[in-house]
């Protein structure tokens, strides 16, 4: 499956766009829509098309990991919301979470996204608290 417009649109109002380096609140080197790893380098410069590219080719690492992780059938909403939280927190996280186990237990996927997303806040951060609360309204 792959992510919509809908969900990159998600992930890019919650990113936000740089076009110069900066480094997170994790003290990681990032850049366009929170792109990380050894092509961010200090001091360069990329255009709004190629943060588009940058977002694309990052996503993909994330639509094959809630594939990979996820063994029940997802709407195209549930996938962008998890693709969403897999882009932010990582798909080990997402591999080692209780949101992913109960989803492929058989439990309803809706309560599970209401009672598990808004766990995933780092104690209350309101980006965060923001950001589960529209995964779990687009779930």
């Amino acid at each position: 499956m792959k992510i919509s417009q809908k969900g990159l649109d998600l992930i890019k109002s919650f990113e936000g766009l740089r076009l110069e380096p900066y480094y997170c609140s994790s003290q990681v080197l990032t850049i366009g829509y929170g792109s990380t790893g050894p092509h961010v380098k200090e001091g360069m410069k990329i255009t709004k098309e190629e943060a588009e590219n940058l977002l694309r080719k990052d996503v993909s690492r994330f639509e094959a990991g809630v594939d990979k992780l996820i063994n029940i059938d997802l709407t195209q909403e549930q996938f962008d919301a998890l693709v969403s939280f897999a882009f932010n927190c990582g798909v080990g996280a997402l591999e080692e979470s209780t949101l992913r186990r109960r989803l492929n237990g058989g439990e309803d996927p809706n309560t599970v996204a209401q009672e598990e997303l808004k766990r995933w806040t780092n104690g209350g951060l309101a980006g965060l608290v923001g950001r589960r609360k529209a995964e779990t309204d687009l779930f």
